[in-house]
């Protein structure tokens, strides 16, 4: 079994638990218009960051002991990212879903709820916590991705799809979602390849924003995945290892102070 179907296994048992001890009909919804990553990408002169947040992960183990999201948050805004991704599993990656609320509420950027989505709960969830977006991972969802897509947009959330191989494409594309994530860590394997964000993006159809995810650590990597046509990366361990958080945005934007 794979770290995807072991970690998509846990996240089922965890999602059947909530929903038989709090359901939609308890939620507190506020469906006014959110933050939308897509604009700010699209305003932005250069390639984006999105600055991830994430104490642990399977590949990395702990990479901030001292994880306050709050305080990570506004360095990451300061250091001038475009958005902000939020890790909310709590077995594999030690999130809580409430840090999207603590996040959303200390920043003016895009909130991204990044977790594992398999059940239409999750993304009534996901708004109730404040969250701008939220990423649907085809290799998960599959079929049901356009179902997923058609959800988030009545709960006036983007949708970040995501995919990682070239055969899920079209079903990405058919979902009509403004945004494409391409992972360049392989689901199954979880090994790392760059140059997948090429080889899968020019075969995507022009008008979407594409947003370079995985293995992305220093300057020279934005540059690449830029060179590839990219619109924005998303960065997590290297901003999660590092002393100044601030500081490594403006690093991988190629600003020199400020």
């Amino acid at each position: 079994m794979s770290i995807l179907d072991k970690i998509v296994k846990t996240v089922r048992r965890s999602v059947e638990k909530q929903k038989r001890e709090r359901s939609i009909e308890d939620m507190e919804i506020n469906r006014d218009e959110r933050r939308s990553l897509v604009k700010k990408i699209r305003s932005c002169s250069e390639t984006s960051i999105i600055g991830e947040l994430k104490r642990t992960s399977p590949t990395s183990g702990v990479m901030r002991k001292d994880f306050q999201p709050k305080h990570l948050a506004k360095s990451i805004a300061e250091g001038g990212a475009v958005g902000i991704s939020v890790l909310t599993e709590p077995k594999y990656f030690d999130g809580k879903l409430e840090y999207l609320k603590e996040v959303s509420s200390s920043v003016e950027i895009p909130v991204l709820r990044k977790d594992f989505i398999l059940d239409e709960y999750q993304l009534y969830q996901t708004a109730e916590m404040e969250a701008d977006s939220v990423l649907l991972i085809s290799e998960i969802l599959g079929d049901d991705l356009p179902k997923f897509t058609r959800l988030a947009r009545e709960l006036n959330i983007e949708p970040l799809v995501e995919i990682s191989k070239e055969e899920h494409i079209d079903l990405a594309e058919r979902a009509e979602s403004d945004l494409i994530g391409i992972n360049n860590r392989d689901l199954n394997s979880m090994e790392i390849d760059l140059s997948r964000t090429g080889s899968i993006l020019k075969n995507i159809s022009n008008g979407f924003v594409v947003i370079s995810e995985s293995g992305i650590k220093e300057r020279s990597d934005i540059e690449i995945i830029s060179k590839a046509g990219a619109d924005a990366a998303l960065v997590g361990t290297a901003i999660m290892e590092s002393r100044d958080v601030r500081r490594k945005i403006q690093d991988l934007r190629g600003v020199s102070n400020g």
